[in-house]
């Protein structure tokens, strides 16, 4: 009998403690969202002009090994953009973990294949996650104003991000139905909006590496003929 009571006890402190996180998980999404869907744009014709555009980086394939739609509708989103004149240059910010992994170099590939110049595609290899990508826009490339390329779901943490760090910034995210709320990238962006909070509030994250100013105007030199 006391075992069992002990037992209710701690299914009913379980329970609680669930419902604790869920609420606090919740009601920090809807501070992130309602903070920033005023400055995420489904249409192009809405989007501010910025002259520096900014591909956050993922995998170009899914777990499965096939075609990314979440790296192809940033690239074809970016390619719009600058074919409308909507920006002028453009920064790919994401992983470089090994040679075996390389986000910025393959969303330069693809951006040069669908026409745009070379000369105006700069390379953030330390774009490790949002925030680093976000702050070293900023730090490193000397931004205060420039428009964030992505899903909907992910612009609204940049957005967050960029203006708790007083960036003037505008998001560019397409309508797309690759994903719904019932799949796993989706909750775990809403966790991942709790960590941000956790990071800008609390632990006072900074980027993991920044080094020194780079200018847009001689993206990536040591590349050469690449």
């Amino acid at each position: 009998m006391r075992l069992r009571r002990r037992l209710q006890r701690l299914r009913r402190g379980a329970l609680i403690a669930l419902v604790v996180v869920a609420a606090v998980v919740a009601l920090v999404n809807n501070w992130v969202i309602n903070n920033s869907e005023a400055y995420v744009y489904e249409s192009w014709s809405l989007l501010p002009d910025n002259e520096v555009g900014v591909i956050l980086g993922t995998s170009p394939f899914t777990r499965s090994g096939a075609p990314n739609p979440l790296f192809y509708g940033r690239i074809q989103a970016a390619v719009q953009l600058f074919q409308l004149g909507k920006i002028q240059k453009i920064i790919v910010s994401g992983a470089n973990p090994d040679s075996t992994y390389n986000e910025p170099r393959q969303m330069r590939r693809e951006l040069i294949k669908a026409g745009i110049p070379k000369e105006v595609i700069t390379m953030d290899f330390a774009g490790f996650r949002t925030l680093d990508s976000v702050a070293r826009a900023q730090a490193v490339f000397g931004l205060d104003h420039f428009t964030i390329i992505t899903q909907a779901f992910y612009a609204y943490r940049a957005v967050f991000i960029a203006k708790k760090l007083d960036l003037h910034v505008a998001a560019y995210a397409p309508p797309s139905d690759e994903l719904s709320i019932y799949t796993r990238t989706y909750w775990r962006e809403a966790f991942a909006r709790v960590k941000a909070v956790l990071d800008l509030y609390v632990l006072r994250t900074t980027p993991k590496f920044l080094g020194q100013p780079q200018s847009l105007d001689n993206p990536n030199p040591d590349l050469g003929t690449e």
